[in-house]
């Protein structure tokens, strides 16, 4: 008959028995804390026009929020700014194709909306180097900061209304169609970031 093996030596066995409880305990306290930071990021944006957007566009950066409103906001413009980058260019690749086309007012409208969201992506970019020099919640100069972010980033939304404004005269069709749908995403998200801006102004001036 074969011998039996020869039994796990204790020392082993105490290894194996004391390494499990302490993964699981690891494991758990990382699920832990990411559970709280989205659930960090899904109260604050019910403060928000647009609560699902807002998580949606900004669950991914959870870690990086470190549950701080102000990074929060911060991360809200920086999202915000990407977004009116990529609608400014795809605007100008537009408006470069309507030049050719034939229908003068789609052409006309397309420039005032690139021209809008010139202006639209500069002020979202004030706002985010703002929010980069933030001082200390409660001060006089704290109070001045934020009112320049509330300023440009309600300015940076005012234009990109004007931009799908300007698209009223224009015959109904694709391009129009295409156009609006795309802007009103980056308003939501502009008007997401600006009422994260508003709830850390009211919360650090108060």
């Amino acid at each position: 008959m074969k011998p039996l093996s020869s039994p796990l030596p204790i020392t082993a066995l105490f290894f194996c028995l004391h390494i499990i409880p302490t993964l699981s305990s690891a494991d758990y306290d990382a699920s832990t804390t990411e559970t709280n930071t989205t659930d960090f990021i899904r109260t604050s944006c019910s403060v928000t026009l647009y609560p699902d957007v807002c998580y949606t566009s900004l669950s991914g950066y959870a870690n990086a929020t470190e549950q701080d409103p102000a990074r929060l906001a911060r991360i809200a413009i920086g999202v915000s700014l990407s977004k009116a980058r990529h609608m400014a260019a795809y605007i100008s690749n537009l408006s470069r194709a309507a030049d050719y086309g034939a229908d003068p007012r789609a052409s006309a409208a397309l420039h005032d909306c690139f021209s809008n969201m010139g202006d639209t992506v500069e002020e979202i970019r004030g706002s985010l180097n703002q929010m980069r020099q933030l001082v200390a919640p409660g001060s006089e100069s704290f109070r001045f900061q934020m009112e320049n972010v509330q300023t440009w980033m309600s300015a940076a939304l005012t234009d990109e209304d004007t931009c799908t404004d300007g698209f009223e005269d224009v015959a109904d069709g694709p391009m129009k169609t295409e156009v609006c749908e795309r802007m009103e995403k980056v308003k939501e998200l502009t008007s997401n970031a600006l009422a994260l801006v508003n709830s850390y102004a009211e919360k650090g001036t108060n």
